[in-house]
Order: structure tokens, then C-alpha cells, then sequence
């Protein structure tokens, strides 16, 4: 085997003797064989991983790897578009044998979770957001990227730097666009009026018409406390308690207040229900707007046609004051099981999957935003109001990474008081001891 294919594959190889079965919990360290490439300390020339283009890498970097058999696994919503692009894939490596690739349907929000739960039964080849990235390095499941000088030239840097621990990039950035902004049918709410939580809700009760917001779970309810000033900052020290910065006790209450207080005066407009609904409820007639992820944007046009309507997040009044709704944004990532029978196949596909074709593919058909540096500075980017909105909302959020496993229920929790019936929107000593108690579950204090 060539030089360079055993400089480039050093790593992978370590990684795959390491995992075994329920994520490599026995061997030595993999550190000790890593490659300079992998790593990031050595040769900054992309050149040297042997890459050939945006797509593809030199065919010699399977090594003896050949009767190739791998699981992929993507969200439905990819599903039918990734099944195409490995079989794209498999076409641009004519000179090798591939016995199957099975692509099936997985949630980026649970694929994690089953490479944990036994690496040797999982996908070769897996999406993931980038808040999972902690714990599968912790068990050593993830294998390091092979070509990370080439994925960092081609990505953008803010993608690359949240696919690394300690410095050692462990993913191929697929999206930066893993966040929620809103969506709404323009002959409900007008242009003008999008921008201001009060008037979107007006509109919508004036047309008869629901306003989705799911308050019961904490990936979408954490809003409520950012815009309140209560964010996250990373992690504490170890590694699982999550880190608040300093925030006023007295302005987070009037805040959570102000959302509760609307929630009560448009009872039965501002409504707690699964983005699923969302979709449904334009196409049905019954919904005037809501807060919907990047990932159904498809399913929202299709619903709303020359209707559709694309916005940041608005704002909403405390005491006198507009203050921007807060929210979470994180970014979407391939992985490569350590524990796959075909590492370096796994990895070849990983950089194809995540490479500047499959990317703007997404981009034009399922309307991803792009990690990559080229699609970005494309028309399917540059001229989409949905991409522009989420970009504007981004610079609006708290990073998704580093999220402690205690956050989202106490956050969840959270939205649900705000919501509830019996919550009274002015008993402000009330909303006290709600912020406490949901940011001491955070810390995993009680």
C-alpha cells in the first residue's frame, strides 16, 4: 500500500479496531496512531490527501477495500436524493466492486442516539446536528475526518470549527442552516407586519387563522429564555453541566411575562402543536403562520405556493421596548462510524455525500442550506428569501453546540407554563421561581 494511502488512513484504521461492539469502550486511545491530516498538525495542502475535485479522491484510497458494503443513512425527507447521489457516487468509481449500499431513513435527531446504543449495527455513513458531536467522540464512535485540509478549504469556517473537538475535526459539514425561522401565508400576514410578534398574531386572528409555535419542546421553547437573556455559552469544565452566561433576573422575568401574556390574549390563535402540523395547516386553510425548521421548507412552499412567505424571527414588546426573538442554530454533519468493516469506502463516501455537487443538490431540491463556500455564493442561495431569513435569524442565536443533555426537558417545561391555562401571565414572583427552577434542571441542580 502506497504512502500516502497509509497516512491517510492511519487513523481510520486505529479507530476501526478500536470501536467493537456498543462503540469501542476497550483498546488503547486512537491519538496514538493519528495522521497528520487527521489531526491538523501537519501539511496544510490539500493536495497531499490526494483529492481530485470537490467530489471525488483519487480511486488508489480505497486500498484493498472491494466487494464494498455499506449502510448510509439520511432523513426522509433526503431519502429518495441520497438514494440517487451514492448511486452517482458508485458510477464516478467504476474500477470498484460494490456489493450494496443500503440507504435507509433515519432522524439526524435520533441517529446519534443508535450509533451509541451499538456502533456495529448502525449506518457506515450517518447525519447528525452538530450537538450530538460531544457525545459520540466521548465514546469513540465517530472516526476523524481523512481529509480534513480539503474539507476545511472547501467549507465554511464556522461549520469546520463546530466539527471539532480539541482541535481534531471529527465530521463532514453538510449544512449551516440547522435552525427555525418564520414561515407565513402572505394574504394572512402582510410584509410589513411580519417582523413584529404582536401584529402576526392580530393578523392571524383577524383572518380566523392559528399561529404554530411548538412551546412544549426545548429546541423551540429555549427561545423564549435566550430572548429573555437567559443563553447557553458552551459547557462547563465537565463537560456535561451546561454554562449560562450573566443575564438580568428582572428583565428575564418581564420578558417571559410579556410571551406569556400573549399567549393567553390570543388563546386559541397562538397554539403549542409539532411543526408536522404546520405544512398541514396551510394547506388546509386553518394556519396563518408559525415558527417551522429549515428542513420542511420544501413541504411549506408546496402548501402556501406564490403565497409563501419567509421571515427572521420577530420581535416582541417588553415594557415599551422591541426585543428579537433568540433562538438556537446549529449546523448538520456526516459521520463516519469507527466501528465500520469498510473504513476507508466509509470515509470516501462521506467526503462525496458532503462535497460541493451533493450540496447544492440539497440546496436546489430540498432547499439545505449550504456549508460549503461555492454553493453558497450561488443563485439557489443568493436569490432564496428562505435562506436569506435563516441567515439573518443566525446572526440572532446561541450556537448549537455543547448542548448538556438536561437542557431540553426543563426548557420544554418551560414554554409549557408559559402556555398553560392556569399560569397567570402578571404574577411576576411566580415567573421568579419558573427561571430558577428551569435554569437549576439546566445545571441538574434539583
Amino acid at each position: 500500500m502506497k504512502k500516502i494511502l497509509a497516512i491517510l488512513l492511519a487513523g481510520m484504521i486505529t479507530a476501526t479496531a478500536l470501536a467493537g461492539c456498543g462503540g469501542g469502550n476497550g483498546g488503547s486511545s486512537s491519538t496514538d496512531s493519528k495522521s497528520d491530516a487527521s489531526s491538523g498538525s501537519g501539511s496544510t495542502d490539500a493536495s497531499a490527501e490526494k483529492v481530485v475535485d470537490a467530489n471525488t479522491v483519487d480511486p488508489e484510497l480505497f486500498g484493498d477495500e472491494d466487494n464494498i458494503s455499506l449502510k448510509v443513512w439520511a432523513p426522509s425527507q433526503a431519502l429518495e436524493l441520497v438514494k440517487k447521489q451514492v448511486e452517482d457516487f458508485k458510477a464516478a468509481y467504476p474500477t470498484k466492486t460494490f456489493t450494496n449500499i443500503e440507504v435507509s431513513a433515519m432522524a439526524e435527531a435520533e441517529s446519534g442516539t443508535q450509533v451509541l446504543n451499538d456502533a456495529s449495527a448502525a449506518a457506515d455513513v450517518f447525519g447528525f446536528a452538530s450537538d450530538h458531536l460531544n457525545k459520540l467522540v466521548d465514546a469513540k464512535v465517530l472516526s476523524e475526518v481523512a481529509f480534513v485540509n480539503t474539507v476545511s478549504e472547501m467549507n465554511a469556517p464556522e461549520t469546520v470549527e463546530a466539527g471539532k473537538i480539541k482541535g481534531t475535526l471529527y465530521a463532514y459539514p453538510e449544512t449551516n442552516d440547522n435552525g427555525y425561522y418564520l414561515v407565513y401565508d402572505k394574504t394572512v400576514v402582510s410584509e410589513d407586519k411580519a417582523g413584529k410578534l404582536e401584529d402576526i398574531l392580530a393578523a392571524c386572528k383577524d383572518a380566523g387563522k392559528k399561529f404554530i409555535f411548538d412551546c412544549g419542546n426545548g429546541y423551540y421553547a429555549c427561545t423564549y429564555a435566550f430572548t429573555a437573556g437567559v443563553k447557553i455559552d458552551g459547557l462547563e469544565e465537565d463537560g456535561v453541566t451546561q454554562k449560562f452566561v450573566q443575564y438580568d433576573e428582572n428583565e428575564a422575568v418581564k420578558t417571559l411575562q410579556a410571551f406569556s401574556r400573549l399567549m393567553h390574549e390570543y388563546k386559541g390563535t397562538f397554539t403549542s402543536l409539532d411543526v408536522a402540523q404546520i405544512a398541514s395547516g396551510f394547506s388546509t386553510g386553518t394556519l396563518g403562520a408559525g415558527v417551522d425548521g429549515s428542513w420542511n421548507t420544501n413541504a411549506d412552499q408546496k402548501a402556501l405556493g406564490d403565497n409563501f412567505g419567509a421571515a427572521k424571527l420577530p420581535t416582541i414588546n417588553v415594557d415599551g421596548t422591541d426585543k428579537q426573538l433568540i433562538s438556537l442554530f446549529g449546523y448538520k454533519y456526516i459521520g463516519v462510524n469507527a466501528a465500520s468493516k469498510f473504513p476507508a469506502s466509509a470515509q470516501i463516501l462521506a467526503y462525496y455525500l458532503h462535497g460541493e455537487k451533493c450540496q447544492e443538490q440539497r440546496a436546489e431540491e430540498l432547499g439545505w442550506g449550504p456549508s460549503n463556500k461555492n454553493v453558497q455564493g450561488k443563485p439557489v442561495i443568493t436569490d432564496n428569501p428562505i435562506q436569506q431569513a435563516i441567515k439573518q435569524q443566525s446572526e440572532n442565536a446561541c450556537v448549537q453546540v455543547n448542548i448538556a443533555p438536561t437542557f431540553w426537558n426543563p426548557m420544554g417545561n418551560l414554554g409549557n407554563k408559559l402556555i398553560a391555562d392556569e399560569t397567570d401571565p402578571e404574577d411576576a414572583e411566580y415567573f421568579s421561581k419558573l427561571l430558577k427552577d428551569t435554569v437549576a434542571n439546566v445545571r441538574d441542580e434539583g
